[in-house]
């Protein structure tokens, strides 16, 4: 994290670097004029912009003063001073812009990425790592693309059974994290339910322990009566209980 904040913070600085070279204000076109006049118009440039609250743009021009004064130890000490103002705000600001930056997920910890998959390879991740992302289940549309991604490939996850419509000889059902929240009245999140699927001619009887499953997944927004009901969805290939 170190690295990426003096990364964003060097970013900012070299930015703002280009911006005074640009700037046609910048420095005198005059060559006559003298280190200390120009030294004196930088500073008051700088001051103007540390009140302004833009610290990368007067570390720039402070940077400048630095070397025109360097033979005025008062001076120089007064202008140190300003720099390091200047550069701890700068990696404040760095600091903060990289944690508005990371997606957050619904147990509001950092979302880490799905990463591509190699042709054959199996993804097993829990249910909630799979879905570990916020979604709008009313208007829906925000599917991430790394989740998207993850469409048709072999999947394996562990889960609680709900049946759908049959009592016996199920053949398809949602599976969600726990059971403990349904019991008290609190549905997982639709990005928290998998509709399985099992081959055609091989239902399962209900089983209330946890099971482990395995199959292909799918992953598309499937509406029922204009309402969002499914975003995963799995074919599967075994069902049994999982280990424990």
């Amino acid at each position: 994290m170190k690295r990426i904040l003096a990364l964003l913070a060097m970013i900012v600085l070299v930015a703002g670097v280009r911006a005074w070279a640009s700037s046609p204000t910048s420095q005198p076109s005059d060559p006559s004029v003298s280190n200390a006049t120009l030294a004196n118009e930088l500073q008051i440039q700088a001051n103007e912009d540390m009140g302004r609250g833009n610290y990368a743009a007067a570390a720039v021009l402070l940077q400048k003063v630095e070397t025109l004064v360097a033979d005025q130890p008062d001076t120089l000490g007064l202008v140190m001073e300003q720099l390091r103002v200047c550069r701890h705000q700068v990696l404040v600001s760095s600091k903060n812009a990289a944690q508005q930056s990371v997606v957050m997920a619904v147990d509001g910890g950092p979302r880490h990425i799905h990463p591509a998959l190699a042709p054959g390879q199996t993804l097993e991740l829990a249910i909630k790592e799979l879905g570990n992302f916020d979604y709008d289940a009313t208007n829906g549309g925000n599917i991430p693309a790394d989740v998207i991604q993850l469409e048709g490939c072999h999947f394996k996850t562990k889960g609680f059974m709900i049946p759908l419509d049959q009592a016996e000889s199920i053949s398809e059902f949602a599976l969600v994290p726990s059971l403990v929240a349904c019991c008290f009245g609190q549905p997982p999140q639709i990005q928290h339910t998998i509709i399985v699927t099992c081959p055609k001619g091989k239902a399962v009887p209900y089983f209330p322990d946890e099971l482990m499953v395995e199959g292909t997944l799918h992953v598309k927004e499937v509406k029922d009566g204009g309402f969002i009901v499914s975003i995963f969805q799995m074919d599967a290939t075994s069902v049994r209980a999982a280990p424990q």
